[in-house]
């Protein structure tokens, strides 16, 4: 009786000692274990890229009455580092229109671009530590802005597209005046540089 009593009781006793082995198991498990070089740790997470934030700069009304001319006019607006934005200025008579400093080392940031072409135009910025951003489409008489502002971000490339064709030259840090880079119709053209940490400092564009 007394081996059958003493049985008995282990049997009562071993649901308590499972639980209490499970808690001594769940009381090691929250002690932090040190490593090699300090205490283990989640893996530090990367900062998420600026935000593009630009504001567009509004259409200069001389800007408005050139377009109304001239179909083939296109304006640009460039934010320069240590001016801001420029002001308009537009081709006439098939002269490009220049935005941008020359021998001045200083980079562009930002563009705002307008054409009366139908259709209207596409512009997408490839910008310092962020990357190629998203394609901007605007209708004719209005104005697309691509970039940043008031982050101190080089813009180091970019790509426009019309419906009805457009060219553009680049003029990229160390580099200089690119070549003339054209296409009709849908086509897309690109200037500056991607993956040189490269500043385009100023651009010439017509339609």
């Amino acid at each position: 009786m007394t081996g059958r009593a003493g049985a008995l009781t282990s049997m009562a006793m071993f649901p308590n000692f499972l639980r209490k082995a499970a808690m001594v198991g769940l009381a090691v498990s929250a002690i932090s274990v040190p490593v090699l070089g300090g205490s283990a740790s989640a893996a530090p997470v990367s900062p998420a890229a600026p935000a593009a934030v630009v504001k567009a700069p509004t259409l200069s009304p001389a800007a408005k009455m050139l377009m109304r001319r001239d179909r083939n006019t296109v304006c640009v607006n460039a934010h320069v580092q240590n001016i801001g934005w420029q002001g308009w200025r537009c081709s006439s008579n098939r002269r490009a229109a220049l935005a941008g400093t020359v021998g001045r080392s200083l980079r562009l940031e930002a563009l705002s671009i307008s054409t009366r072409r139908t259709g209207g135009i596409c512009a997408q910025a490839h910008v310092q530590n962020i990357g190629w951003q998203r394609t901007r489409c605007t209708g004719r008489h209005d104005t697309v802005t691509v970039g940043t502002e008031g982050q101190s971000l080089r813009l180091e490339a970019l790509r426009l597209s019309t419906r009805t064709g457009i060219c553009a030259q680049g003029h990229v840090q160390n580099i200089g005046w690119q070549n003339w880079q054209c296409t009709r119709r849908s086509g897309q053209v690109q200037i500056g540089t991607v993956g040189r940490s490269l500043s385009l400092e100023a651009l010439r564009v017509r339609v």
